[in-house]
């Protein structure tokens, strides 16, 4: 909390030594939350933002993490698979917009399609790297049980590359909040991307802009305050995970 103190206090003595007349302080964006709740904005932009995220994350992690699996245990599919992967991941997700809209039209659809993206392909390398860290002593206990390939990767393998995966999990989820802000500023009407356009355009009302720019951030420091709790949980901490060898 001191640093979000000493960071508020230098915002507004640089305001009162510089010269950005049109820039608000901190009061001004408080003012401006308060105003946005009071009309009932604020809930509908936060909401819709979150909705958005909620099933592109979720899309991603279904896709992606399965995926990273596959192409880390079947070495042919991954040589033929992976480059193509590596390809697209570098990709800028706001190079998708133009196909979003195109594909999906104006809407949710397509910025939900923008997050898959955006986040389903660090899922996809980081399932890859936690398979290939996963010790052959693992895999030949499994064996030793009998256990089918299945089963092995239901019991063994998942248990065991959950911890090093909540970490791609934590950065892809960071990858989707920063991407549904910039999707809604060309491909929805509503959400805080959207409240931030609509603002410089209405009028120029910069105390909005900077308003959903502090929402934005507060939004994104307690997903990822939750992330981080569950990768301190008793269970996850045990680092079954180790590095190790391939099957």
């Amino acid at each position: 909390m001191s640093g979000v103190a000493l960071f508020l206090l230098f915002w507004d003595l640089a305001l009162r030594t510089g010269r950005a007349p049109l820039l608000p302080g901190p009061g001004a964006a408080a003012r401006a939350i308060f105003e946005l709740a009071e009309k009932g904005f604020l809930v509908k932009h936060v909401v819709a933002s979150l909705f958005r995220v909620t099933w592109g994350y979720l899309l991603a992690v279904a896709v992606g993490i399965p995926l990273g699996m596959l192409l880390a245990l079947t070495p042919r599919l991954g040589l033929a698979l992976a480059p193509i992967v590596e390809i697209l991941r570098p990709i800028s997700a706001l190079a998708w917009i133009p196909l979003a809209i195109l594909w999906f039209g104006v809407g949710d659809a397509a910025a939900i399609f923008i997050i898959f993206v955006a986040s389903s392909l660090p899922l996809t390398v980081s399932a890859m790297s936690a398979v290939r860290h996963v010790s052959a002593t693992h895999w030949n206990a499994g064996r030793n049980f009998g256990l089918t390939r299945r089963q092995i990767a239901r019991r063994v393998l998942l248990p065991a590359i959950l911890p090093r995966l909540l970490v791609g999990l934590r950065l892809a989820l960071g990858v989707a909040w920063l991407v549904v802000v910039a999707g809604e500023m060309i491909a929805v009407d509503s959400g805080l991307g959207f409240l931030i356009v609509d603002a410089r355009n209405a009028g120029n009302r910069y105390d909005l802009v900077v308003a959903g720019m502090v929402l934005i951030g507060i939004i994104g420091l307690l997903l990822d305050v939750g992330m981080r709790r569950l990768e301190r949980m008793r269970a996850l901490q045990w680092a079954y995970a180790g590095a190790g060898t391939t099957r």
